[in-house]
């Protein structure tokens, strides 16, 4: 795969995820035992992996961004790391994002938190919409390719 398939793939697997999400939620509000509380948490779980999705592809695309310029800045073989060279440099960045990881996640869990136990949605209904971008990607596996 090249770059634009990539793209093109992440564009559909967002396509789906959403219309995945609007037919959950849809579903959630007229099965029985369903009604508003467990459309609102099928949103609720949507909303989490929509934001963990977002922080994922936010953070790939940086560090692919990072190592392309770099890349292309300085033969390999030339890299002497120190204070001054590029690979110098990404060790003051580390633990910056290394704490970026963990308040991304810390923010997700306490979202998590309030909406199981202050706004009262169901955990299941939760997991339900958490799990619309893992079935969109499930069924872009089994899409069918053109050869």
């Amino acid at each position: 795969m090249n770059g634009a398939d990539d793209g093109q793939l992440l564009r559909r697997v967002e396509r789906r995820s959403l219309a995945l999400a609007a037919i959950a939620t849809g579903a959630a509000l007229v099965v029985p035992g369903g009604g508003v509380p467990m459309a609102a948490g099928v949103l609720g779980g949507a909303l989490l992996s929509v934001l963990s999705y977002a922080a994922i592809k936010r953070g790939v695309g940086g560090l692919a961004d990072r190592t392309v310029v770099r890349a292309t800045r300085q033969p390999p073989s030339e890299v002497v790391p120190g204070p001054e060279s590029p690979a110098g440099r990404t060790e003051g960045r580390a633990p910056r994002g290394l704490a970026m990881f963990v308040f991304r996640h810390a923010l997700l869990a306490g979202m998590a938190y309030v909406m199981i136990a202050r706004l009262r949605l169901p955990p299941v209904a939760l997991l339900g919409g958490a799990s619309v971008i893992v079935l969109a990607a499930a069924a872009e596996l089994l899409r069918p390719r053109p050869h």
